[in-house]
């Protein structure tokens, strides 16, 4: 009798409260939009002044918004790699540009598909191979710069909701990728905006920047669709949203740098019932931790072992912190305009960023050097002091490198000779090497192996060196 009574009370609780008993077990939806080499500092909800993002900026008011966000890369397609796979990118082998996975790694598509997701990626790819990116279903962005195929993305969210099965998409976006051509320049005013301290201030770079900004707020149009388009299949309620804004922009001491402007990532995560709206995170989260946090969300178990770890908890206001420290990479050999090799390793908490370039006697290069606001730079730099700083400094980079981003995010002043901070950076340099031991990562070895993990050499150095 008392059993049947705990069943009439749980009945009655129900038929009381559906919602609630439904969304307890309901999986979520995932939705996840990538932008494409944006610096987070240049979205007005991290601090612009100048940009227009209407939509990210009300997307954190209704959601959870992460100051301390990072990726263990600062360039797209081992970016992509980690971010799928939860793998750190010397142990999936997917670490220099134009990169693929070894063969045996699992991403989010094998640990969902147990749990009975459909997996879509629409947009940008970067990714291979496809054994270890199976998924249900991929298109590409539309040919002729026509950018992301919203009609697949409404079929995709129809069929799943319609058939019952939860999804996760991610949307993949080709902004702010230079060539900045999208948009509208003619919104900012180029003698107005406000330019970052480590740039040398001409009018080329101004040029660009407003460029730059106008295709910011394509790509915030195109998030705003998106989302328009998941509210239109009354999905908001089930779906989790993240966006992420990738690395910096390729203009000097942001992508393909680990200085904090080409690791540190925006990162806004909403879903309604569970997140606090208007809700800020200082928790050092990064990109790795993204397949374990869904996985957990999801009440599902992992395939194959990660290396990152969930936040729910940080999510769910449970806790307040996640990780000490956070790693990054740059490996050059193999960049647009790259030279042969330019390696360089960071770790970095909330207070300090430690960083070694692994063969500080060569100079670094990469697209952004032969552009003509750099050629400026060096112009002007003949006469003027602080551009020859910046410029010099911007190639030509010091075995080991230490800031206090706390009070110095910009990374400007290198404190590495300071006899004061030598115990502190004896703790950051024990901790990065500890990171790379387990990643299976031997430095300049690993860096002169960077061909062997890519699927084509942009910089053209490659057939240069083997046809000598």
């Amino acid at each position: 009798m008392k059993l049947l009574s705990n069943i009439r009370l749980t009945c009655a609780f129900a038929l009381l409260f559906p919602c609630t008993v439904l969304s307890q077990k309901e999986k979520p939806n995932f939705l996840l939009f990538l932008a494409d080499d944006c610096t987070y500092r240049d979205l007005g909800c991290y601090g612009s002044v100048d940009s227009q993002t209407p939509n990210i900026d009300n997307f954190a008011k209704e959601g959870m918004r992460f100051t301390n966000c990072f990726q263990a890369v600062a360039m797209s397609s081992p970016t992509r790699h980690n971010l799928y796979t939860g793998i750190w990118p010397v142990r999936s082998g997917a670490y220099p540009n134009h990169t693929f996975a070894n063969k045996d790694v699992k991403s989010i598509v094998h640990h969902l598909q147990p749990a009975g997701y459909k997996a879509a990626l629409i947009g940008k790819s970067h990714i291979l191979p496809e054994t270890v990116f199976p998924f249900d279903l991929y298109v590409p962005s539309l040919e002729d710069g026509g950018g992301i195929d919203y009609k697949a993305v409404d079929r995709f969210m129809k069929e799943c909701r319609d058939s019952g099965n939860p999804f996760c998409l991610f949307v993949c976006s080709n902004e702010p990728h230079s060539p900045w051509t999208k948009g509208n320049p003619g919104m900012f005013d180029k003698n107005k905006i406000t330019l970052p301290p480590y740039y040398v201030d001409v009018p080329e770079l101004r040029s660009d920047f407003i460029c730059y900004l106008a295709e910011v707020n394509y790509m915030d149009g195109e998030f705003g669709t998106v989302l328009n388009i998941l509210d239109e299949n009354k999905l908001k309620d089930k779906t989790a949203v993240v966006f992420l804004s990738e690395q910096g922009n390729d203009m000097p001491f942001a992508k393909w740098t680990c200085y904090d402007a080409g690791v540190h990532s925006g990162c806004i995560i909403r879903w309604p019932g569970h997140i606090k709206p208007a809700s800020e995170s200082e928790a050092i989260v990064e990109y790795v931790d993204i397949v374990p946090t869904f996985l957990d969300m999801a009440g599902a178990k992992p395939v194959a072992k990660l290396d990152g770890e969930s936040f729910l908890p940080v999510l769910k206001q449970e806790k307040k912190e996640h990780k000490q420290y956070t790693f990054s990479i740059q490996t050059s050999r193999g960049i647009y305009s790259g030279g042969l090799y330019y390696g360089i390793r960071s770790v970095a908490d909330k207070q300090y960023r430690y960083i070694i370039n692994l063969t500080p006697e060569a100079t670094f290069s990469c697209y952004t050097v032969e552009r003509p606001f750099f050629k400026k730079w060096k112009e002007v730099s003949e006469k003027d002091e602080e551009a020859r700083k910046l410029t010099t400094r911007y190639q030509h980079r010091p075995g080991v490198e230490f800031y206090d981003i706390k009070n110095d995010p910009n990374c400007l002043h290198n404190l590495a000779d300071d006899s004061k901070y030598a115990t502190e950076m004896k703790r950051y340099a024990k901790a990065l090497e500890a990171w790379m031991i387990e990643c299976g990562d031997k430095g300049q070895q690993t860096e002169l192996e960077a061909w062997d993990h890519m699927t084509d050499d942009k910089s053209g150095l490659k057939d240069k060196v083997q046809n000598k």
